[in-house]
């Protein structure tokens, strides 16, 4: 389950990195408001950590618990370490 654990937060940091580099990278050459692309980054990010690593604890197998608690101490690590830059919960993306 330990290994699960880190495999998921290995996974979810990969994944933040990806989603918000093209979220990010959008957002830059939108020609008019980039709110759109910051909060459909958010939600894809919550979803990801949050929904699905709650849903991978309801499924009661040692692999799938450590995976979803991986996914969502990822999210929450990411959020509070990069003060919600990388996960789009800061509020001054959207100024």
């Amino acid at each position: 389950m330990v290994a699960f654990f880190f495999a998921g937060l290995a996974v979810y940091s990969v994944l933040n990195a990806l989603i918000g580099f093209f979220v990010f990278f959008a957002a830059i050459s939108a020609q008019g408001s980039s709110n759109p692309y910051v909060i459909a980054g958010t939600v894809v990010l919550a979803a990801v950590g949050l929904v699905a690593g709650i849903g991978l604890c309801f499924v009661r197998k040692p692999w799938a618990r450590g995976t979803g608690l991986g996914l969502m101490i990822g999210w929450a690590l990411w959020s509070i370490l990069s003060a919600g830059f990388c996960t789009g919960l800061n509020p001054g993306l959207y100024t």
